[in-house]
């Protein structure tokens, strides 16, 4: 029913074990999941052999190496043995709630696109998949010590085929064109589910070491600008807090509430400028930033 893409880095040090993590996880997600690894980086024919993964060695690159988004999407929908993919970006570990949210949104019958936020924590060692709760471990150590990150973090999009027909010649490694697949989906009218309040997908943390100025460049560098500029100059740009729908509960999805996105994200983020706009002002009348976090947490803001 599903097929998950994906196009990782070469299968060497530390990255070897998070991607063969991330891959192995959705091998697991069910019998009849494809998953296929684009690209020939050093180990990826052999971990797919041993993992039971299609792979495909061909890819697009930039001359700088970079690889070319809408190869991998159009190429991608084009083999795939099912009508439903997931891009997943090769370091997140997917669980059984992922699996469960996307066939519930499958069953809607309509065309649609499923994103989440990530749950950031550090995995440095193989996983025991033959472990019957390896699933369970997974979330313990998650909830122990990782965080859900912010609404714009966005690693995964699960889809139906044909929904990402013409998309722009976007580089991985780069920012901005994660926010544009958002974008592409509510210009189409086609229902955006959030399902963040129901699945786990576990980013295992990396370094940056790839860039010389680290996470910053990705986001800065003439590669990212190029980027921002296939995505309408930086306006055609959702984020998870723009979806039309959202999971209220593992088997209920409903319609956003109206003005979603304002209470979530603007209204928070406008409290964030406040607190560090303000703080020449807040200093002698003693109104300290703990106890302005105390408020926000009674009003269900993050500070």
């Amino acid at each position: 029913m599903l097929t998950l893409f994906t196009t990782g880095k070469p299968f060497t040090g530390q990255i070897a074990t998070t991607q063969r993590n991330a891959l192995k996880s959705w091998k697991l997600l069910h019998s009849d999941v494809e998953v296929i690894l684009f690209g020939d980086d050093v180990g990826a024919a052999e971990v797919c052999a041993e993992l039971g993964l299609r792979h495909e060695p061909h890819i697009e690159r930039h001359q700088s190496g970079m690889k070319y988004l809408n190869y991998l999407f159009q190429k991608a929908q084009r083999i795939a043995r099912h009508d439903y993919l997931c891009y997943a970006n090769c370091d997140i570990i997917l669980l059984d709630d992922f699996y469960h949210a996307f066939e519930r949104a499958a069953s809607l019958g309509k065309r649609f696109l499923m994103i989440g936020q990530r749950w950031d924590t550090d995995i440095e060692q193989p996983i025991d998949f033959t472990d019957p709760g390896w699933r369970l471990a997974v979330r313990l150590h998650v909830q122990k010590s990782g965080f859900q990150q912010a609404m714009h973090y966005i690693d995964y999009f699960a889809f139906s085929k044909g929904v990402y027909d013409g998309v722009p010649r976007f580089l991985l490694g780069r920012s901005w064109w994660d926010h544009w697949l958002v974008w592409k989906a509510r210009s189409l009218d086609i229902p955006v589910i959030d399902c963040s309040s129901v699945v786990m997908a576990v980013h295992q943390n990396h370094g940056h070491a790839y860039h010389p100025q680290g996470k910053q460049g990705t986001h800065e560098d003439l590669l990212a600008q190029q980027n921002k500029a296939l995505a309408g100059k930086g306006k055609q740009l959702c984020i998870t807090a723009d979806s039309t729908h959202v999971f209220a509960g593992a088997d209920v999805i409903r319609k956003a509430p109206p003005f979603r996105k304002f209470m979530v994200w603007t209204l928070p983020n406008l409290w964030m400028l406040l607190i560090f706009q303000t703080f020449w002002l807040r200093k002698p009348l003693g109104l300290q930033r703990k106890h302005l976090r105390k408020l926000a947490q009674r009003l269900h803001f993050r500070v």
